[in-house]
């Protein structure tokens, strides 16, 4: 299955039905009076955030998206049929925007959320509505409204507890593969990853948390360098961050660059990613042949900038227990801290 996370499609709502003009005819009723109906509304255009979809892949093949019309009034007071609504079922995690205007029209961050993107047309009255006791047989109804069309644009931002970053062939692929059941393809070359992949981690029975592995970044990523630059909004949801470095080499300053160029990448692009709780893990320590001294001596290189290095091999799993059970407990704060800023703003405005 093809990853899409960006697709622009034109959505059209219904238009109302025609109020209907008629006039009651029975017999010994010579004067029946009016008795047109009202017309039916429009159908309604609305995204709903699907938990099942993971990519906007249909929707780039349904480019059009329209509602039917609601249906005329007819005689004896019968109303048209309100038309059914056009549902569009996107991944949790979309969000809308107007394509001409940029204005953000939704954030389906949440299962189930339902938003109207574009209403329907109201259905015009019949000539029953216009009756009076001095227009006892109006010859006038409404025609329906007309529905709405716009062009918007879906941009899908994954939810994931930790998103797994760092520069390319730095082991995301090889990690996520080892601590959950994701399968992404692993090679021993530069941008093997061409889309994240999710994949969750099991602590226990009851415990567990949602893994991103972002392609590889480059520096220029913030402004289109590379491949890492689509996805870097898919960063942005994570509620931490997990800093992968290869020191493979066992160079301690070209460690420490390459953890600062991707880190700037991130402050140029979202100066709050900056600000994200993160782990900083030293991969690739099998190549160093179990030298525990080097590997000390690059992990020394990290004093000082308030990140606590992790060694660890996913080849072999050397570190990685210690590594998940880091990664737990950060997104265990995240979440507590989220939930008691959501309860302090349910007290603020009760």
């Amino acid at each position: 299955m093809k990853f899409i996370d960006e697709t622009t499609i034109t959505v059209r709502s219904g238009h109302g039905g025609k109020g209907c003009i008629s006039f009651r005819r029975e017999k010994y009723v010579p004067r029946g009076g009016p008795d047109g109906g009202d017309g039916g509304r429009g159908g309604d255009v609305i995204a709903v955030a699907d938990p099942r979809l993971a990519t906007l892949l249909d929707r780039t093949y349904e480019r059009l998206a329209i509602a039917k019309n609601g249906r005329p009034g007819e005689g004896a007071r019968r109303s048209g049929a309100d038309a059914e609504d056009k549902i569009l079922r996107v991944p949790v995690g979309t969000v809308v925007w107007d394509a001409d205007s940029g204005e953000v029209l939704a954030d389906l961050s949440t299962p189930g959320i339902r938003v109207t993107l574009a209403p329907g047309g109201r259905g015009g009255k019949g000539n029953t509505f216009f009756a009076s006791p001095t227009n006892r047989a109006p010859r006038k109804s409404q025609p329906g409204e007309e529905g709405q069309e716009r062009r918007v644009r879906l941009e899908l931002k994954l939810l994931a507890d930790v998103a797994i970053i760092g520069l390319p062939n730095a082991g995301k692929s090889t990690l996520i593969s080892r601590i959950s059941a994701a399968r992404p393809k692993v090679a021993d070359y530069p941008f093997t990853t061409l889309v994240p992949n999710l994949g969750v981690v099991r602590q226990d029975e009851e415990k567990s948390f949602v893994v991103a592995d972002v392609p590889g970044l480059i520096a220029g990523a913030h402004a289109g360098a590379g491949l890492g630059h689509r996805f870097l909004r898919h960063v942005e949801r994570s509620r931490c961050l997990l800093h992968l470095v290869d020191i493979s080499a066992g160079d301690p300053e070209k460690a420490v660059e390459a953890w600062r160029a991707v880190r700037e990448e991130l402050a140029l692009y979202n100066d709050a990613l900056s600000r994200r709780p993160e782990i900083l893990a030293l991969s690739k320590i099998d190549t160093l042949a179990g030298d525990a001294e080097r590997i000390k001596t690059v992990s020394a290189a990290f004093d000082g900038s308030g990140v606590r290095p992790f060694a660890i091999s996913a080849v072999s799993g050397e570190g990685i227990e210690a590594l998940v059970n880091e990664m737990g407990r950060l997104v265990d704060h995240a979440r507590q801290t989220t939930q008691e800023q959501g309860d302090s703003a349910g007290e603020t405005w009760s």
